[in-house]
């Protein structure tokens, strides 16, 4: 996929956009919506964006900034799992703590919220303790959203204990959404005026772009990616009516934005935003360097996100309005899931061979591959990938199957069901081992990179581990859920 997003000047333009925020108060609460480290949505549909673009802009600060982590108690006592990696709420605050530390950025705090006497949550901060890690506990607020005398009280934020912070700069994040970011930051801001501090918030979001029409696509891919959430894109009508400009936000903020400037104004003594797009600090629309092909870009998001909800609604996740809902957005944009040509490709070697198959896209060359007697269908597949990168003859084993025969059997005797064939984790292993023999098995591991960026389908249900698989080897990969390994 061509760069059609400059991340150099993205990071340039929003250091001084935060700087800039930074110096109208003595210390700023920043909140951080979206995914702090792997955006692979943002990747995505702004190719060139990178991953971890958001932590290289935050080293930017790491001399003057802290981060505190949220958590929602409810999502540690239900064991609430993050889609993308399958990983729980708690795991990845332990997974953001560690990686943000071998960063040299600075984790002050975590915040367990919506905390009513929850076990799990209370055992989580005595784990905590061992990274060494200050926790608190805050509650519901009381009176949210209807008094507002109480919620700005020393009954409402006030009941809080103040999270001792040391940076003019305080990042707060979370590891998912509904985890008391905003709650958080609005507590802090009540006590440090209380000590005299002039603290200010402002929020870090990535989507939707204000400054992008309301039904551009990658807008619309937001709107996607949240389906199950039921966030709705809007024109924001207050910034509007006091700036005259028609900018782009979304419900949740626009619904409880006159609640929010009500609460600023009465812990502040005066207005500090107009609009909900007055609080946020997001450059994105400024570094787009080619809007035809970052509209292509989202399009195909939107897409991947349909069959994804498809998938979702199959293992019962989500319920038949979330594909529903993005069916109609591609109806809005006249696009259809027929534009995702390794579909038609991976169904088409489903029927010339009678087993369940998949494809994958390498530059303009469709690459297939199905079940074997060892392989799944992505196993084969990313195999004739890897032939296909390094010009090896098809008629070459990879690895040979007196490799994959022992390992099959041991699969078998420490399975409760018979195992038919190899994951794609574990062929890559085997793979690996016979690279240290076999020169062309080393060719083809060091060029699993060049996997990266490309789109696969499978005709069949995929593992949850196959697909952490291939996100972790950069592939956007779907799958069609009526059809099942038997």
């Amino acid at each position: 996929m061509k760069k059609c997003f400059d991340a150099t000047k993205y990071l340039k333009v929003q250091k001084k956009k935060i700087e800039k925020r930074i110096k109208m108060f003595d210390k700023l609460y920043l909140e951080f919506g979206g995914k702090l480290i792997d955006d692979q949505h943002a990747a995505r549909t702004l190719p060139g964006f990178l991953p971890d673009l958001k932590i290289r802009l935050l080293q930017e600060f790491k001399d003057n900034a802290e981060i505190i982590l949220c958590i929602n108690a409810n999502a540690i006592e239900h064991s609430k799992i993050r889609a993308d990696h399958m990983i729980s709420y708690e795991t990845e605050i332990l997974r953001l703590i560690e990686f943000l530390r071998a960063r040299d950025l600075y984790v002050s705090s975590v915040v367990i919220t919506m905390y009513n006497g929850q076990k799990k949550a209370e055992d989580f901060a005595r784990k905590l303790q061992d990274y060494k890690i200050k926790t608190y506990f805050h509650t519901f607020t009381k009176s949210y959203p209807t008094d507002v005398a109480t919620i700005v009280s020393d009954e409402g934020y006030g009941a809080n204990p103040y999270i001792k912070t040391t940076k003019p700069l305080v990042i707060v994040s979370a590891p998912g959404p509904c985890s008391g970011k905003l709650a958080t930051c609005l507590s802090q801001l009540y006590h440090e005026y209380k000590k005299g501090v002039n603290a200010g918030y402002a929020k870090f979001e990535t989507f939707p772009v204000w400054s992008l029409p309301l039904k551009h696509p990658v807008n619309v891919a937001y709107e996607a990616a949240t389906a199950d959430l039921g966030d709705i894109n809007m024109i924001d009508h207050f910034h509007l009516e006091h700036y005259g400009e028609q900018v782009v936000n979304y419900n949740r903020d626009l619904e409880t934005f006159p609640v929010l400037k009500e609460i600023l104004h009465r812990i502040t003594g005066h207005d500090i935003y107009y609009s909900p797009t007055d609080m946020g600090v997001n450059v994105i629309g400024e570094c787009i360097t080619d809007d035809k092909a970052i509209r292509r870009a989202a399009e195909d998001e939107i897409i991947r996100r349909y069959y994804r909800a498809i998938a979702d609604l199959k293992k019962g996740l989500v319920t038949p309005e979330v594909p529903e809902r993005i069916k109609l957005l591609m109806n809005e944009l006249g696009i259809s899931e027929d534009a995702r040509t390794v579909v038609s490709h991976a169904f088409e070697k489903l029927q010339s061979s009678g087993h369940p198959s998949a494809c994958i896209k390498i530059g303009k060359r469709y690459v297939t591959g199905r079940r074997t007697d060892y392989l799944s269908p992505v196993s084969s597949t990313i195999l004739n990938a890897l032939k296909t990168i390094n010009r090896i003859p098809d008629s070459v084993d990879l690895i040979a199957p007196t490799v994959l025969t022992p390992i099959l059997e041991i699969k078998d005797r420490v399975s409760n069901f018979k195992a038919h064939y190899l994951d794609l984790n574990e062929v890559l292993i085997a793979l690996s081992i016979c690279s240290t023999t076999n020169p062309v098995a080393k060719k083809a591991i060091e060029t699993l990179s060049k996997l990266s960026d490309t789109e696969l389908h499978s005709t069949h249900m995929l593992s949850d581990n196959e697909m952490i698989t291939l996100m972790n080897l950069g592939i956007n990969a779907t799958y069609t859920p009526d059809l099942d390994i038997d």
